[in-house]
């Protein structure tokens, strides 16, 4: 069975790196000296060689113990192997010295391409138009290392077409705010960490949209729960990306990363059916404030022939009252302004 690293190993007692350095130039110094002294007195014999051979292979070799300095910045770890066998993680800013045969393990080290480029995979972006990257400075320089950053990043995914929960299509993008909490399980668990989180963002914001509307619709349940609700991606982008990121944080916790946020930056009707549900909102509006001005000019009217046969002003029959009805109700709905017309003589 494969075995699953859950548990990192911290060296964190390793911060030698000085102490050794001034040893190996001392050494450098005492090696170069006995040879000038041996040499310079003319010393023969079994120990006079014996020294000029220490000391000769000292010089030759002990450079190898200078390959075990590590020099790490704030927020950078090194995960590092020996033989193939995982010994440690590298933490924290100092100057470190480990064991000269080991070596750093980073699988997306080569991960970032140049701006406006696209990745075999084109998800995520720097900038421009494509390519899975980290969107900060100085962590770009780790990322071409063996050094993992342990800063917190930003993973902005291309805008995809994704049918919501009624079929429309729609164009979303979202930007994923992480950083690596077990260097273990990032560099061992998954092959390359930063395409592992840019395909389950793929997967979890296609797996949430089609749960939603675009706007709000009636006897859709968006929670799951069998009642219908008002949620859509519109008007409930905070739940929906709230959700997006469980859903992404469940898919990347064997990858040993934290998904601290997720948010929607382009929210859109697809291109083909854009200009169609434009009317389509367009006639619902229309319609809303139709029936508002219905629903008000009826109450004027209303309130009209309330006062009229409260003061006693005019007696109304009910053809006269229907025929203020309408003149009312055509003044008080029409888009123009009304042409008055004076009545001097009677209606019968």
């Amino acid at each position: 069975m494969e075995k699953k690293y859950t548990e990192e190993i911290v060296l964190g007692k390793r911060k030698n790196g000085m102490a050794m350095l001034l040893l190996v130039l001392a050494l450098y110094v005492a090696a170069v000296a006995a040879i000038i002294v041996t040499a310079a007195n003319g010393a023969e014999g079994f120990a006079a060689a014996i020294v000029l051979v220490v000391c000769i292979g000292w010089c030759a070799l002990g450079w190898i113990l200078l390959c075990g300095l590590k020099v790490l910045k704030p927020q950078e770890a090194l995960v590092l192997t020996l033989f193939g066998k995982y010994i440690g993680t590298l933490k924290g800013e100092g100057f470190y010295w480990v064991n000269p045969f080991c070596s750093a393990v980073n699988p997306a080290a080569g991960t970032k391409p140049s701006t406006g480029s696209t990745s075999s995979r084109g998800r995520g972006k720097i900038s421009g138009e494509g390519g899975v990257s980290i969107n900060l400075g100085e962590q770009d320089v780790a990322l071409l290392s063996k050094k993992l950053s342990m800063k917190v990043m930003t993973l902005d995914n291309n805008k995809q077409k994704i049918n919501d929960c009624l079929g429309n299509p729609v164009e979303i993008g979202i930007v994923v705010i992480w950083r690596i909490v077990n260097t273990a399980k990032a560099v061992f668990n998954v092959d390359n960490y930063v395409e592992f989180l840019s395909i389950q963002t793929d997967s979890a914001l296609r797996n949430v949209v089609r749960l939603y509307p675009y706007d709000v619709s009636p006897n859709v349940d968006t929670t799951g729960d069998g009642v219908a609700d008002e949620g859509s991606l519109r008007g409930s982008s905070e739940v929906v990306a709230e959700r997006i990121r469980k859903e992404i944080q469940g898919k990347v916790d064997m990858a040993g990363l934290e998904i601290l946020e997720a948010r929607i930056t382009y929210l859109a009707y697809a291109p083909e059916i854009a200009a169609v549900m434009l009317q389509r909102q367009q006639a619902s509006a229309i319609i809303d404030a139709r029936k508002m001005i219905v629903d008000g000019a009826v109450g004027m009217v209303e309130m009209a022939l309330d006062r009229l046969n409260k003061g006693g002003m005019v007696e109304l029959d009910e053809e006269r009252k229907a025929a203020m009805v309408s003149n009312l109700l055509v003044v008080l709905c029409g888009n123009k302004d009304a042409q008055p017309i004076v009545n001097s003589g009677s209606l019968y």
